[in-house]
């Protein structure tokens, strides 16, 4: 067996589907699945927030943890250490906004959509106005992008440097993302680990 771990990492922006895909994925390769939005939601309801309702990172709720959050980075570094774990055992898929740049092994996939586009899935998703939406998104991601900034020195969703493979979903169905990744996966993760093996 080759000595590498397999590991993939999925990120985009709230709203790009990546969540959905890492599931899909994760499910159709028979990988574990590891999320670090969840993560960051188990240790919110350890402080006694309520992380439940849909959309609950839109919720004013959400938004009041997120500022915490910025006020107190150790959160964050608590869940990318965990997840840097799992990715030492391999055969797992990370649904994650940092591990991308933290990890230096894996296969990396950016889901890239427009603002507008990604309003349109998150009104849909939490069924809020897509103005609701926007202007949510706008708040969260400019604290989250403070976040990374300040704890790790890069730029989410601005610097693409560590991606091996990029798509634009905003013209895509959820199902032709998923195919379009099942290709990607099996010709330049699964086939060169076969010759490796």
């Amino acid at each position: 067996m080759p000595s590498e771990p397999l590991v993939i990492c999925i990120c985009g922006m709230a709203g790009s589907g990546k969540s959905t895909q890492a599931k899909r994925i994760a499910e159709q390769y028979n990988l574990k699945y590891y999320s670090g939005g969840e993560a960051l939601k188990q240790l919110a309801l350890e402080m006694g927030y309520k992380p439940f309702e849909r959309g609950w990172w839109e919720s004013r709720e959400g938004l009041a943890f997120l500022e915490m959050r910025e006020q107190n980075p150790e959160f964050d570094r608590i869940v990318d250490e965990k997840l840097l774990e799992v990715a030492k055992e391999g055969n797992v898929i990370l649904d994650s906004w940092t591990m991308p740049w933290l990890l230096k092994g894996g296969f990396k996939i950016w889901l890239e959509a427009s603002l507008e586009k990604r309003a349109e899935r998150v009104a849909k998703r939490d069924g809020i106005s897509i103005e609701r939406a926007l202007e949510a998104l706008k708040i969260k991601e400019a604290k989250t992008k403070a976040i990374y900034k300040k704890l790790y020195g890069f730029n989410l969703g601005e610097d693409l440097s560590p991606f091996h493979f990029i798509l634009d979903t905003d013209p895509l169905t959820t199902d032709e993302v998923f195919q379009i990744l099942s290709v990607v996966l099996d010709r330049l993760v699964f086939e060169k680990r076969k010759y490796k093996a």
